[in-house]
């Protein structure tokens, strides 16, 4: 007859980490090639006046950033400029950023693209009322004015 060996009281294994290193690499990884880095370089300044009765926007990929203010660099003088994209402009060619930005988009999108204007604070009413009239001649009429939370 066969002998038979009691189980012995050896405890559970130790867990190894020998796989640890992959799988904070492939994390870091990952992590790396999803996130989003700032798209635009502000070369206006740009202090945000604040609101009380504030909205956040639905869906930030299918909003354009128009930015108003005075140059950061001193050597541009002081009078507020106008920047698209990372580039300052002049009035007559928002509708031409505007039309690209409507090429680069699905057909289905262009009508809820949304025109974000991020105005200085102390920037007069003249130039941003140009910008919504350049707006106006393109056809971009949804149009919003970005705020800072103020106090309620």
């Amino acid at each position: 007859m066969s002998r038979f060996k009691e189980k012995s009281n050896k405890g559970t294994p130790a867990i190894s980490t020998a796989s640890l290193p992959d799988i904070i690499f492939m994390l870091l990884f990952f992590f790396m090639v999803t996130t989003v880095m700032r798209e635009v370089d502000l070369k206006v300044k740009v202090t945000l006046p604040e609101a009380s009765e504030v909205e956040k926007l639905e869906d930030k990929a299918l909003v354009d950033y128009i930015y108003i203010g005075p140059p950061v660099s001193s050597s541009l003088g002081t009078e507020p400029l106008i920047q698209l994209n990372d580039q300052y402009a002049k009035l007559d060619e928002i509708g031409p950023w505007v039309k690209a930005n409507n090429d680069r988009r699905q057909e289905a999108e262009v009508p809820r693209i949304t025109r974000s204007l991020k105005v200085d604070k102390e920037t007069h009413m003249k130039i941003v009322t140009d910008v919504k009239q350049e707006l106006r001649k393109a056809n971009a009429l949804k149009i919003n004015y970005s705020t800072a939370r103020g106090r309620q």
